[in-house]
């Protein structure tokens, strides 16, 4: 289970990204957050963008409804999704792992 919590504007999502990885996909739950991975080397903030990208394109959304709360240079990170509420944000993200 994935720990989303409620924000004034949306939710947060909490990630476990996975940098140079062999492909890039949403990959499941991992200690409470969702897991990420991307072919994207982790240099000067390109993997990190890459995981933005990856969810904004598995969770259908637009790039202005995601941004980075904190862990810029941290594998573990978290993403304010603005617009929804937890529950959407919930059935999102089973939509897309059942996808993978």
């Amino acid at each position: 289970m994935i720990d989303l919590r409620p924000h004034a504007e949306g939710t947060i999502l909490p990630v476990r990204a996975q940098p140079g990885a062999r492909r890039t996909a949403v990959c499941g739950a991992h200690n409470g957050m969702l897991k990420v991975s991307v072919t994207t080397a982790p240099e000067k903030g390109k993997a990190t963008q890459a995981v933005a990208d990856v969810l904004c394109e598995a969770l259908l959304l637009s790039r202005a409804q995601v941004e980075l709360l904190a862990g810029a240079t941290s594998r573990q990170k978290q993403f304010l999704v603005r617009g929804l509420d937890v529950a959407e944000l919930h059935q999102r993200i089973a939509t897309a792992l059942a996808r993978t």
